[in-house]
Formats: structure tokens, sequence, C-alpha cells
């Protein structure tokens, strides 16, 4: 009788205790799911509202916008740098008014359309951030050094002629501070190595005057690289061609492969440690010119992060008009004045002449080939004798804008184009320079 009491006993509190224990796992287990359904929900809203973002800036990139793409091109360069690699205005201002900013003949406050494609007024209508003055002297000067100093002493004058517009940059945040302040921000570059006159001192002291690219040749081959005419034969570049290249990348001057030949192409893209730039450039798919870059080179340009900008000139531009240029130098008794006439005949009204379109074509190849941001503009403005139609002057660049929205650009792309593509490779080659810091000269 007292055992089975016992058992009922024991019973009884198992069956407590089982039960106590069920409703305290049932709570727990209904907490837990709770903590879970709110996590999965909390992540649920978060992910939406990072889709939602997501699409607003995406719509916000690409949208079409209701208002005309000129007023969007024009918010556009009112708000990011526009850049144009190469204007050869000081040649022209040694040519007309030997070099003299003020008292020259020459007021570049005012617009001197009859006689340069390039003036303040102009460039202000045009949108200019920055302009890179090209510092070019001729292959056949006898005093090389002295005359691109004297380039580089004009540029340095021109800027203090007029200082509440333009500005000396030599970097890439000195640049983007004149952009800030309302200043077109003014770079040097030289065209061609025979303005070192195969001195590497030489080099390192350019740089020190402000001059922050150098075309590797102009359409002349020095001891060490071949330029685009020939004749071949550094392969390319040779040893001293190369050190030539990895001490520019260690002083921190951009690398310009304009005007060099194929082979001086690759050469200088596998030797540089920095990004290279093409400053005035064409693709040869569009117009077969051996000023243009081929396609296995512009396929190179992504490994060093580099950038071609596109040139304005003609004969660069469309083929039609580089082979009636060959048409007029090839007839009895031609000279550069009559074959200058006859292809300023041609682009004022043959049907097939260089227009602005074909331009922004050169523009989308290069995105179709390695993507929108390896492109960027070089027009060569008062560096040649005739124009593309459309883009007879510097003020004519937001017509370019213009038409890469009306081709479905998106904004970032664009601002990339026009300036922000340039300055991430000038940024790499300064980072560049810091990283070769503690290396010795080339060459030595």
């Amino acid at each position: 009788m007292e055992e089975n009491e016992q058992d009922e006993e024991s019973l009884s509190t198992s069956t407590t205790i089982s039960t106590g224990r069920s409703l305290r796992d049932c709570k727990v287990g209904r907490r837990n799911w709770g903590v879970l359904i709110a996590g999965v929900l909390t992540i649920f809203c978060l992910f939406s509202v990072g889709v939602l973002w997501g699409y607003i800036f995406y719509f916000y990139d690409n949208a079409t916008y209701s208002e005309d793409p000129s007023i969007h091109a024009a918010n556009i360069l009112n708000n990011s740098p526009l850049i144009d690699g190469h204007n050869d205005l000081p040649w022209e201002f040694r040519r007309l008014a030997n070099d003299k900013v003020v008292g020259g003949g020459i007021d570049f406050a005012s617009n001197c359309s009859e006689i340069l494609m390039t003036d303040l007024p102009r460039l202000r209508a045009g949108g200019m951030g920055c302009q890179i003055w090209s510092v070019y002297v001729p292959c056949s000067s006898s005093f090389p050094v002295q005359m691109t100093m004297e380039q580089i002493d004009f540029v340095h004058n021109l800027v203090s002629a007029y200082p509440d517009d333009l500005a000396l940059v030599t970097t890439a945040d000195e640049l983007e501070t004149a952009f800030r302040q309302g200043k077109i921000g003014s770079m040097i570059g030289m065209e061609g190595g025979h303005s070192i006159n195969s001195s590497l001192a030489v080099l390192r002291s350019m740089y020190e005057f402000g001059a922050r690219y150098m075309t590797l040749t102009h359409s002349c081959n020095t001891p060490w690289a071949d330029c685009a005419q020939g004749p071949f034969v550094n392969q390319g570049l040779s040893d001293f061609g190369k050190n030539v290249v990895l001490e520019m990348n260690r002083i921190g001057m951009i690398v310009d492969i304009s005007h060099v030949s194929d082979d001086t192409m690759r050469v200088a893209i596998e030797t540089s440690k920095a990004p290279v730039m093409f400053s005035h450039s064409c693709t040869r798919y569009l117009c077969n010119h051996v000023r243009n870059v081929p396609d296995d080179v512009l396929k190179m340009l992504p490994q060093k992060d580099g950038v071609l900008m596109i040139n304005f000139f003609p004969t660069f531009v469309k083929e039609e008009a580089r082979l009636e240029n060959i048409r007029l130098s090839s007839q009895p008794n031609a000279t550069d004045e009559t074959v200058e006439i006859g292809m300023i005949a041609f682009q004022q009204s043959n049907p097939e002449r260089s227009t602005l379109l074909d331009v922004v074509d050169h523009i989308d190849h290069v995105r179709k080939t390695v993507g929108s941001q390896y492109v960027g503009l070089g027009s060569d403005f008062d560096g040649i004798p005739y124009t593309t139609d459309g883009l007879r002057d510097v003020s004519t660049y937001p017509a370019i804008v213009t038409e890469l929205l009306r081709r479905g650009y998106s904004e970032s792309e664009v601002k990339g184009i026009i300036g922000g593509n340039f300055i991430r490779v000038f940024k790499k080659v300064e980072a560049t320079k810091k990283e070769m810091a503690h290396l010795p000269p080339f060459g030595y």
C-alpha cells in the first residue's frame, strides 16, 4: 500500500516536471521563431531599401531627361571639369606674336577667331575646365631644349597675365581646385622626345619647370624611339628609350604615346609602371591612318588603366578625308598650301567630310572595344590647318557632350569622357611616383 502511494507520487512529480519542461520549451521555441521572423523581415526590408536606392541611382544616372540634351550638357559642364589633352596655342603665339602674351598684337581676352581657334571668351563658352597646352617645337630645330623652355615660359606668362581666368596646375588636386575656383586649369605637355635631346637630366628639369606629360616622339624618330611614319629602327624603344619611360614614371610625368609607331606603343605600354595616354589620336578601326591606334593596342590600354584622347583633325577622323588628302598630295606640283586649300574645300562642302558625329563614332568604338572609362578628348586645336565640321574651335565642346547624351551615354560616362578619365590617369601616375620614390634615377 505504501509502495503504491510512492509510485503514484513519483508518477505525479514526473508528469509535472515533464509538463513544465514542455511548456518552457514551447515558450522558448515561440521566442526563437519570433526572433527569426523579425530577423528575416529586417533583412528583407534592408534588401528592399537597397534595391530601391539602386534603382533610384541607376535611373538618375541613365534617365532620359525631359530637358533638352543641350541644357543637360551645360549642367554637366558646369559641375564637372572638361579637360582637353592637346592644344597648340603656344606655337601659334610664337609664330604670330614672337611668344609675346602682351604687346605682340594678339588680345587673348577678346575673340581671336580670325587667326586662332582658341581664346579666353571661347574657352569659357566651351566650358573648358583644364587645357593641356602643348609646348611643341619642330623636329628640325637646332636648339630643341632652349625652344621648349621658351614655350614653357610662354605658358607661365600666359597664366600670369590672366590670373582671374587661368591657373597653372601641376597636380590632379590643383586641377580640381582650379575648377572649383572657376578658373581654367593650365597644364603643360611636351610634344616630342626630341625636346629633351636624349638627356634624362633635361627630362627631370622639364618636370621641375612644370611639364607633366611628354609625347615620346613627334613626326620624327628620336635616337631611342620610333615615330609613326618610321623608319622603324628601334623595334619600338631602345634600352635607353625604356629608361626614359621608367624615369618618367619615377618623377611623375605621364607617358604620351600619340605620334609613335605601333611597336613603340606596345613596348611603352609593356614597360611603363603607370598608366599611359594618347593625348591626341583616333582609332585606326574607323580611319586607317598611321597616327591612329590599332585595335590590338587599344585592347592593351586597360592593362595600365590608360586613356585615348580623341583628336578632331579630319584626316585622322574620317577615312574619306584621309583618302582625299592622299589624292590631293599626289597631284602634280602639289604643295602643303594646295593640299590645305583642297582639304578646306572638301570640309566645307563634300558630303563625305568629317563631322562631329564621326568624332563621337571614335568614342563609341573605344567604348565598345574596351569601355568608356578609357577615352577622352584631345582636340589638337591650333595645331591643325582645318577642322571637323561642327567642331570649329574651343567653343564647340558642348556639342560633343550633347551628342553623347543623345546616344544614350549615362551622365557618369559623360563626366568620365570629358575629364574624369584623365584625372584618374593623372592620380595613378602620381601614386606610382610615390611608390618609386625610393629608387635612384634611371639611366645611371
